[in-house]
């Protein structure tokens, strides 16, 4: 259920399993994601975040954070959706992937407050965004895929070789190795890394700076930049029709 507040006044989405917030705050929407628990990529987060990143380009918003819970970004896909069947997971995959391609290709700028842990899908949503601040603190970022047996789409290996240095892409995208978030930053996960109590202010200070530059041509360039990582993407997803 979606509760579309007007103006700087928060939305609040939310059904038993799921609680989102939008915010549109100084021509900044912030989307926080807390589900309680690790913040799990299902139908619930995809019908919210779709709708709140839709809700953004309506309001005109200038930029968007897209937040975690405070110790935990996303830990990925929901594992229960797998457990109903070969047909519904892949339903999820493939919505999953769509806001990959969304997120790379969004008009707007998107700043990913990485809050904590982020694994698996939580990583490929943050490394689809345009600018990644990570909070310092013992946590994860990690692709498992290959430590628990999973493929490596081409959608997801176009996104990782988009972000991932050259020098870490075997070790992030086939050794699954765990960083911490300064290592995060060397290895292309994130862009920086700040105290916890500096996060909302540092991700706020880039949208607002983002939010500056002329809409039309950022959206534009982005598209321009990043047209051959998008193309592979979209060829991979098609392909899933």
């Amino acid at each position: 259920m979606i509760n579309r507040a007007a103006g700087s006044m928060p939305a609040l989405y939310i059904n038993e399993d799921y609680f989102m917030e939008y915010l549109l705050q100084d021509n900044i929407a912030i989307l926080k994601l807390d589900d309680g628990k690790a913040n799990v990529v299902g139908h619930q987060l995809l019908d919210d975040l779709n709708a709140a990143l839709d809700r953004a380009e309506s309001e005109s918003a200038g930029a968007v954070i897209l937040r975690g819970r405070d110790g935990m970004f996303s830990g990925g896909f929901d594992l229960g959706e797998f457990k109903k069947g070969m047909e519904q997971g892949q339903a999820m995959v493939k919505r999953g992937f769509e806001l990959l391609v969304r997120l790379a290709g969004y008009p707007l700028p998107v700043v990913a407050a990485c809050t904590g842990h982020c694994v698996a899908m939580g990583a490929f949503i943050v490394m689809a965004c345009d600018s990644r601040v990570g909070t310092q603190g013992d946590f994860k970022l990690t692709l498992p895929e290959t430590a628990i047996g999973m493929d490596l789409p081409p959608i997801l290996i176009a996104i990782t070789e988009s972000r991932i240095v050259k020098e870490h892409l075997t070790r992030v995208a086939l050794q699954a190795e765990v960083y911490n978030p300064e290592q995060a930053v060397a290895a292309g996960f994130l862009d920086e890394v700040v105290d916890a109590d500096q996060l909302d202010a540092r991700c706020a200070e880039i949208a607002q700076r983002l939010a500056q530059l002329p809409a039309s041509q950022y959206a534009a360039n982005k598209l321009r930049v990043r047209a051959k990582t998008l193309e592979a993407m979209s060829a991979d997803l098609a392909s899933m029709a």
